[in-house]
């Protein structure tokens, strides 16, 4: 595994003769399905876009960063705007549905939940569901990287345009970070032969 995050890095041209296979795709897209969120919530959603001509519109929102069409897919991560009733109850509804039925420890513990999250402001509850989009960024970014498929997480992006492309306000979400995934282009790409710089662990890590 740390090979292949040695291997890994922040692709910057890509080859668009070189598609992703699908499924490898599919497989990043299972990983980032299972990551942990906070209290089972998965509060955001994925969306995976193949479609050149969307993924064309996006990359004009990304100022014109060539990933997004020169590659197979973008994943873009989109945390819900707000925690409600209706959202929390669904979460509760599913976990019924798998595990045989809807116990008073579970609605406790999702009441309870309800009684800290819904008092809370819009902004605060919204940059909580973003903190979990970025845990399934994390293992996207390491799943592919098992794969031996290129990426380049992405936040430079205009968030307002994205909604607007893929209809995610009325939706409920509202996009916080993309992943293009793709093959790199060893020819054109300048940050592929430069050594990958990490701080030494004895500047990164405390021990206590």
């Amino acid at each position: 595994m740390l090979d292949k995050l040695n291997w890994r890095y922040a692709a910057k041209k890509m080859d668009p003769a070189k598609p992703v296979a699908d499924d490898k795709l599919e497989q990043i897209i299972e990983a980032v399905r299972m990551a942990p969120t906070s209290s089972g919530l998965q509060p955001y959603h994925l969306i995976a876009v193949k479609d050149p001509a969307v993924r064309a519109k996006l990359r004009e929102a990304a100022y014109d960063q060539a990933q997004l069409t020169d590659g197979s897919m973008v994943l873009v991560f989109a945390a819900w705007d707000n925690y409600s009733d209706a959202l929390i109850d669904d979460v509760v509804a599913d976990h019924g549905a798998k595990r045989g039925g809807v116990s008073d420890m579970l609605t406790g513990y999702y009441d309870r939940l309800k009684g800290m999250y819904l008092p809370r402001t819009e902004d605060v509850n919204h940059n909580h569901a973003a903190r979990q989009a970025y845990i399934g960024l994390g293992f996207a970014l390491a799943a592919a990287a098992e794969l031996g498929v290129d990426s380049t997480p992405m936040e430079g992006f205009e968030p307002a345009k994205f909604d607007e492309i893929l209809g995610l306000t009325q939706k409920g979400l509202k996009s916080v970070v993309i992943l293009a995934l793709g093959t790199r282009d060893p020819e054109g790409d300048w940050l592929l032969p430069q050594a990958k710089v990490r701080r030494d662990r004895a500047q990164f890590v405390t021990e206590i």
